[in-house]
């Protein structure tokens, strides 16, 4: 019965969501893709890739529009040679730059490149490196095929006012860095990034199906504790619109690894926007995706929010300390490798690569004891 029952949800479900078709004005063709520099998914199982590269995000009709049930155990080993298996290559040229999982058939999706894996370092990610320009998808858990982007149904709008082409800042070219992270929430569709503007750090929003006239930009400004300054020039490196004390709000979290606050209602066309950074998490560490789960708590539902990272294993981060807490860090940290404000709690996984997959299980891009990369789960229950 209860089988039935989730059965009947899921089609009623489907049914609601696909009653509008998002994708009644898109076109017929091939998109101009140039590199996939993040991904996210949209409902009705459309897939929006961000490309930093031609400073667009392209919203893709998957057709992959079947609900499924999540695998009981996803694991697959040795992933890079799988990849280069049906790429036709080398394991060494093989990088995943995203992933994310389709909430409805729950099959996992990678951006991947031929690129050089070697030369990856703490300030180095893939898109430093090479440009993703090939989709994958896991089917049911273990197969591994790659999803055609000829004559398929897309939209996509432009992100205005992005920095040149081969400018360089610190990391590198700025370029990279133009879409840094991208999410979908309410009808709307943010990007986070750099732009050519005098505050450089941006974030934008757009509503979705996309209508590129009303596409808006607000630049950012965070107090950074371990520098001891205000910033501009740093871009979000992940983010996830969340709701707190009933409120919308951006959590946002930067290199080194600053986590702030920022009300949606100042996001604005052309305001300037200074975020709250309510924690320092440690430096020499670049966050690389952040999602919420929830677990009991003596019995009680309690969220969490979850946060993979470059440097440092997974944190766990209280949304109820989120939605209480007072502070609001805007001096140099003592230790300035130290951690300051919201406390976190540390998963013993080093994970590249975060995706909720169900209630009870988080998909994870992980890098194992041997070298080798895994596709796999981890249960919520030990996070």
């Amino acid at each position: 019965m209860r089988k039935i029952t989730l059965w009947m949800f899921l089609l009623t479900l489907s049914y609601v969501s696909f009653a509008n078709d998002l994708t009644k004005d898109f076109i017929t063709g091939t998109p101009a893709i140039k590199s996939m520099s993040q991904l996210a998914f949209a409902p009705q199982g459309i897939l929006l890739i961000g490309d930093t590269k031609a400073s667009t995000v392209f919203a893709i009709a998957t057709n992959d529009k079947t609900p499924g049930a999540a695998p009981k155990r996803l694991q697959i080993n040795n992933i890079e040679d799988k990849l280069a298996a049906l790429l036709g290559t080398k394991k060494e040229e093989v990088m995943i730059h995203d992933m994310v999982v389709n909430p409805i058939s729950k099959n996992v999706y990678l951006a991947v490149s031929r690129g050089q894996r070697r030369g990856i370092t703490a300030w180095k990610l893939p898109g430093d490196l090479a440009d993703a320009t090939l989709l994958i998808r896991v089917k049911n858990g273990k197969d591994l095929e790659e999803v055609s982007l000829q004559n398929v149904q897309y939209s996509q709008v432009a992100v205005p006012n992005p920095t040149p082409l081969k400018t360089k800042y610190w990391r590198g070219d700025a370029r990279v860095d133009v879409i840094t992270d991208i999410a979908y929430a309410n009808g709307t569709v943010y990007i986070a990034g750099l732009s050519n503007e005098e505050f450089i750090s941006t974030f934008r929003k757009v509503p979705f199906p996309f209508k590129s006239n009303q596409l808006s930009a607000s630049t950012l400004e965070i107090y950074h504790g371990a520098h001891g300054k205000y910033e501009t020039k740093a871009p979000i490196r992940a983010f996830m619109p969340y709701t707190l004390n009933n409120k919308p709000y951006i959590l946002a979290s930067y290199t080194c690894t600053p986590l702030v606050t920022i009300p949606e209602e100042k996001l604005k066309n052309g305001q300037h926007v200074k975020g709250r950074t309510v924690a320092e998490l440690g430096m020499r560490n670049m966050p690389l995706d952040m999602i919420v789960i929830k677990q009991k708590v003596k019995q009680k539902e309690k969220e969490y929010i979850l946060m993979a990272n470059s440097t440092r294993n997974l944190m766990k981060i209280s949304v109820d300390a989120l939605a209480k807490t007072q502070y609001n860090i805007t001096t140099r940290l003592k230790d300035r490798g130290g951690s300051e404000g919201i406390k976190y709690t540390s998963a013993p996984f080093l994970v590249q690569h975060l995706a909720k997959l169900n209630e009870k299980q988080v998909a994870v891009l992980m890098r194992m004891a041997d070298g080798s990369l895994g596709l796999r789960t981890l249960p919520v229950r030990i996070l």
